[in-house]
């Protein structure tokens, strides 16, 4: 039986598309929920579009087109690697980096939605993307690429069916569609807020490492009910001194980050056990050579957010 809450969803599609739209898939949560159930509410009047940025983790491009294909949804890849790193060159600021993405992915778009005469973009837009915005008047905690990373004007109109819920309601409708809820929450700009500083291509693969090794030990090694609900690696933009093979090293910082929450408003930090975190940290420095330190982010969602950018 299909719950009030997908219903709703679907017909806030069907009510609002008038011809044919395409659909932004991260890969994430929230936009694969969308995906699912746009292909319920409009068939192949929707087209998914999973755009390769250069800042997506090791084995992404190919566990969404697995997911494409599963639930029989009508798909484009792209690889725009070189547009978004060329865009986000020399800069730092993380709201800049924001909304440089956020621009770059609706000039993708836009382009292909002439291809395919398409008119209307599908967003997985939902609560806290918007609130950390600055939405409704509140300060702007962090402006979020498919929100206040928007150019002002847009050539595609704009669906966000999902913009009222919380993260809780996705996880509902994530197991009443059969995905995987074990699945965590991937930032829409990718590794862009988990590199500290400038973007570089040599700096997003020495992040790509860590992250696989961070995630399939955490995956293999704890229990899927004991796992936090968000886990990752932060790139640092400071270099410290080491030892690598009795020699000294002047390497990479990076900070490990797992948070337990359910709605993705709060959060408390994970307490990992500590023999578990020194298997983790000596695996990283012993197989990404550039990494010499690896420290533990033991901060609460307030006062920091759960990314750091």
């Amino acid at each position: 039986m299909t719950s009030n809450l997908l219903k709703s969803i679907i017909e806030k599609i069907q009510t609002n598309l008038n011809g044919r739209g395409i659909l932004a898939c991260s890969g994430g949560t929230d936009s694969s929920v969308l995906a699912v159930a746009s292909k319920m509410a409009a068939g192949n009047n929707i087209t998914a579009f999973f755009v390769d940025t250069g800042l997506i983790r090791e084995g992404e491009k190919k566990r969404v087109k697995e997911f494409f294909e599963k639930f029989e949804i009508n798909y484009k890849i792209i690889d725009s690697s070189d547009l978004f790193l060329g865009n986000l060159k020399g800069v730092t600021d993380p709201e800049l980096k924001r909304k440089l993405i956020g621009d770059t992915f609706i000039k993708v778009f836009e382009k292909e939605a002439i291809n395919l005469n398409a008119e209307y973009l599908l967003q997985g837009t939902i609560a806290p993307d918007w609130i950390e915005s600055g939405g409704k008047n509140r300060d702007v905690i962090k402006s979020h690429h498919n929100v206040g990373g928007l150019p002002e004007h847009m050539h595609l109109k704009l669906i966000e069916p999902m913009r009222d819920l919380y993260k809780d309601d996705v996880r509902e409708l994530s197991a009443e569609l059969g995905l995987d809820v074990s699945q965590q929450p991937f930032p829409g700009p990718g590794l862009a807020v988990r590199i500290i500083g400038e973007i570089t291509k040599e700096r997003v693969e020495v992040l790509k490492k860590v992250t696989s090794l961070v995630e399939e030990a955490i995956e293999n090694g704890i229990k899927s009910g004991n796992r936090p609900w968000q886990y990752f690696a932060v790139l640092l933009p400071v270099k410290t001194t080491g030892v690598h093979g009795d020699k000294r090293s002047y390497g990479d910082t990076v900070a490990i980050r797992a948070i337990d929450s359910t709605d993705a408003m709060t959060g408390t930090f994970h307490r990992f056990d500590w023999d578990f975190l020194e298997e983790l940290s000596t695996k990283i420095t012993n197989e990404v050579s550039t990494v010499n330190r690896v420290v533990l982010d033991i901060t609460d969602k307030p006062p920091a957010t759960i990314e750091w950018e």
